[in-house]
């Protein structure tokens, strides 16, 4: 059965069907109706029904039971109408009530059945102007509700080239587009241009090489750019009085037909066009492969206005979304050089460390990453977004910014007197030096006027054996004490030796004796380890604090507003040995526990530095592991680390 038609196919001409079955009662009557019916006459004797054409009205006979007859093949559309004829003898009908229009009597006046079946017509009219209302307000809800979906997914797309992505193939999906491109406008130097950006194409597989081309009205997308204006183009082979023709060379080169365009200026808050959005090729059926000229030329129809208007409406969020994206891009490289000038200011005050905050961030994302793949074990469960990744990476990148808080002396102190303090002290031994030679030649001096030159070499020889032994004793002092600078493990003759070097003393002249070492000297040579004294080491750990102190001053986005507790746990250990705050293994961030690994890796393996020599890997690797043994290091982070061969990123860094 012929359903009733779609709007779309539907000719004001078409002539109005009315059937009756034959014979009929009022059969004369109805043959003197107007032309503009088309009679057909069903034979009661035949067996089967003819093929229905809607819309329609059938002329019934009670008497006849042609109802029971109609039943079972009635037009399954509610396109059609029943004018029922009625006796004394019958009694009204029972079946297909919803599509008796009226109920007359078999001798009904000729006019009566003209007007009754013009206003069964009537009411087909009616209904249909009623459905084709109900459909276009489902369409449009249908379509509203497409355009805030793709709104909504546009505006939460932070990934630049797949928001582009986003933007042509919704709007190819929704214009039943074949092909299309995205252009955007970049600025360069004083002028803009538009850049060719992203191509799609159902029917062929198109390779893609961005270029650029200027915003003139020579082209057809350069004409949207520059005019602000729509095209829609039924064919682009015939482009009429217009300033561009259509590039064919991509066709000729894939046996393409470019035929329909659908060209939308994609412009912003401020009615600035800030890309175009090119459509080639409306389908009538969506999945059709334009493979021929053929297939084409069946296929491709002019893009429709609902097309242009749906079209034009996802442009205007698709800029929107654009914009934004591009402004967030715009901030986040903005918020990646605050890091690095950052990372600058801290490396610039420890120049030793040069890298160090960068080789971090590049393990410690490494092993998150490793960590994310995982699929057995007790961390199979811990997975990593795109942000919590950044987020590690941010935090691993400024872990250390709080040493600009630490004074610069003690930051990069390399041994454990300062450099004027060691000084002072070499000064402090040329002047007993100078004494001691002072007061040899004095001797000298008072021999020779006392006895002349009588056996004065004899005495001179004794002096300079005396000035020489105690000269000896300074030079071994003073190696003693160059011995202690050094930041390693304090020998404990070293430590005797520097005893007895502080219990001796020098004549100043111009007042009372002074000691070889004061107090201060002698407590900072007798650091037992490294070069930092236990108040020099808790302003290097207050950096821990600094950056936290720091780092909470930011405000972060929620998705990394963890970047200060992160970063203030990288010193920490499981069992509470840790510095600052002695965290046990419960409270410190996973990320932290990640990082630390790194950390301490980069900072065994890093270049020499003053205060220590670069450790071989497998010798750091060693060291790691055995803070792992001793339940300071998260072990299963560790093993990750080595067996994903994770230390391997920095080995050329």
């Amino acid at each position: 059965m012929q359903e009733f038609l779609r709007p779309a196919e539907r000719c004001k001409s078409m002539p109005l069907n009315l059937y009756y079955f034959d014979p009929c009662t009022v059969e004369a009557g109805l043959r003197r109706l107007s032309k503009q019916y088309r009679l057909v006459s069903i034979p009661r004797n035949g067996r089967e029904l003819p093929e229905w054409k809607l819309p329609a009205v059938l002329v019934a006979d009670a008497s006849e039971g042609d109802l029971d007859r109609l039943h079972a093949a009635a037009p399954k559309s509610d396109a059609w109408r029943i004018i029922y004829l009625l006796d004394d003898k019958a009694r009204p009908p029972s079946k297909l009530q919803s599509q008796v229009f009226a109920v007359l009597p078999c001798e009904v006046p000729g006019l009566v059945l003209q007007k009754t079946v013009e206003q069964a017509f009537e009411n087909l009219r009616a209904q249909d102007a009623h459905h084709r209302t109900r459909n276009e307000l489902k369409r449009a809800i249908s379509d509203l509700e497409t355009l805030n979906k793709i709104g909504v997914a546009l505006s939460t797309e932070r990934n630049t080239d797949s928001l582009l992505e986003s933007i042509l193939s919704k709007s190819r999906e929704i214009t039943s587009a074949d092909a299309g491109s995205l252009y955007l406008v970049e600025e360069e130097g004083a002028g803009k241009h538009l850049v060719f950006k992203l191509t799609q194409n159902d029917s062929h597989s198109v390779p893609f090489r961005q270029f650029t081309m200027p915003i003139d009205t020579h082209s057809i997308a350069g004409y949207a750019a520059a005019t602000g204006q729509i095209l829609n183009i039924k064919d682009a082979y015939r482009i009429r009085n217009l300033p561009f023709r259509l590039n064919r060379d991509f066709d000729r080169k894939f046996g393409y037909r470019t035929k329909s365009m659908l060209v939308l200026p994609m412009k912003n808050q401020k009615d600035e066009v800030i890309g175009v959005l090119q459509l080639i090729n409306s389908k009538f059926h969506p999945a059709t492969k334009l493979t021929s000229p053929k297939i084409v030329r069946a296929e491709v129809c002019p893009f429709s206005q609902q097309s242009q208007d749906l079209a034009s409406s996802l442009a205007s969020q698709a800029a929107v979304a654009l914009e934004n994206n591009l402004l967030y891009r715009d901030i986040e490289k903005l918020f990646e050089g605050f890091v690095r000038a950052s990372v600058t200011a801290i490396e610039s005050r420890d120049p030793t460390t040069f890298g160090h905050s960068e080789r971090v961030a590049k393990l410690t994302v490494a092993l998150a990453e490793a960590v994310d793949r995982l699929d057995a074990g007790p961390y199979k469960d811990i997975h990593f977004t795109r942000e919590d990744i950044r987020e590690i990476r941010y935090a691993s990148i400024l872990h250390d910014f709080g040493k600009v808080g630490v004074r610069e002396e003690v930051l990069v102190k390399a041994k454990k007197l300062y450099p004027p303090q060691l000084e002072l002290i070499r000064k402090r031994f040329q002047y007993i030096r100078k004494s001691l030679e002072l007061e040899a030649n004095r001797r000298k001096l008072t021999q020779v006027l006392q006895n002349g030159n009588q056996g004065y070499g004899e005495c001179f020889s004794l002096i300079e054996t005396d000035m020489n032994r105690e000269l000896q004793h300074l030079d071994d002092f003073l190696q003693d004490i160059l011995q202690a600078n050094e930041p390693t493990v304090l020998p404990e003759k070293t430590s005797q030796n520097l005893q007895a070097i502080a219990g001796w003393s020098f004549q100043d002249p111009s007042g009372p004796s002074e000691p070889l070492l004061t107090q201060e000297e002698l407590q900072l040579l007798s650091i037992s380890k490294g070069s930092l004294n236990p108040d020099e080491r808790l302003q290097i750990e207050s950096h821990v604090i600094h950056s936290f102190r720091f780092l909470s001053q930011i405000p972060w986005t929620k998705e990394l507003k963890r970047i200060p507790e992160i970063a203030r746990a990288h010193h920490e250990k499981l069992d509470g040995s840790g510095y600052p705050y002695h965290m046990k293994s419960e409270d410190i961030p996973f990320q932290s526990k990640m990082m630390t690994i790194s950390d301490i890796y980069d900072a065994l393996t890093a270049r020499d530095r003053p205060y220590k020599r670069a450790v071989p890997v497998e010798r750091a690797l060693t060291i790691i592991g055995d803070e792992v043994k001793s339940k300071l290091l998260d072990p299963v982070l560790f093993n990750l680390f080595t067996e994903a061969k994770i230390y391997q990123l920095t080995a050329k860094d």
